[in-house]
């Protein structure tokens, strides 16, 4: 594999991703089964769907195992340290954060490799970004991050995606534009949720709860 520093990130996302899907398991007390299972498919969820909506199968992961092994050793690691991570009290919203600004770079970069819609290629950053973690709260039977009305979360990701979009438009540095669009994304979320800044509340007060 290529070092090259979209795959770094690509690598640094899914590791993210896969500690914040064992954290999410390990809350809600999950056996080491579901641990394993919750962390894979948090850190392949995104991707796996965006290969999938693109025809480009065999997903990622399937070819090149370096994934399974990751997640695995990460997983473990989560496991071992888990007594620790859980004297972080933002640990999960750390490693879910990064994640979701690692991967929305990867999700709009391969959509424009594919010479795909500039609006297209924002949505797959969205998708590669956010499911992961749609599919984990699912499964940890919980509402969706990106569906509560006191998170901005996809919100994030589109305007990254933007971000991104625009700079490569521009011929800015390839590297440049990974590092800003990824730190916009996730300096976005880390400030929305430290200022409680949501998306506008359309619901009568009454029917607030």
């Amino acid at each position: 594999m290529e070092f090259s520093l979209f795959n770094i990130l690509d690598i640094l996302g899914t590791a993210a991703f896969a500690i914040s899907g064992a954290l999410s398991a390990m809350n809600r007390r999950l056996d080491l089964f579901g641990i394993f299972i919750i962390a894979f498919v948090t850190a392949i969820g995104g991707g796996t769907l965006r290969d999938v909506l693109i025809g480009n199968t065999p997903v990622t992961w399937m070819e090149n195992t370096l994934y399974i092994y990751l997640i695995s050793v990460v997983t473990i690691l989560a496991i071992l340290f888990r007594n620790y991570l859980n004297h972080l009290r933002k640990s999960l919203f750390l490693f879910d954060t990064i994640g979701l600004g690692v991967f929305t770079i990867t999700g709009v970069e391969i959509g424009i490799r594919n010479e795909l819609d500039p609006i297209i290629s924002i949505a797959l950053g969205g998708m590669t970004g956010a499911f992961g973690g749609v599919i984990r709260d699912i499964l940890c039977n919980e509402i969706p991050v990106i569906f509560r009305k006191e998170e901005i979360y996809a919100t994030a990701c589109l305007l990254g995606g933007l971000i991104f979009v625009i700079m490569h438009d521009q011929n800015i540095n390839t590297d440049i534009t990974y590092l800003v669009t990824s730190l916009t994304v996730i300096i976005l979320r880390l400030l929305a949720v430290k200022y409680h800044i949501t998306l506008p509340d359309f619901y009568p007060e009454k029917e607030q709860k």
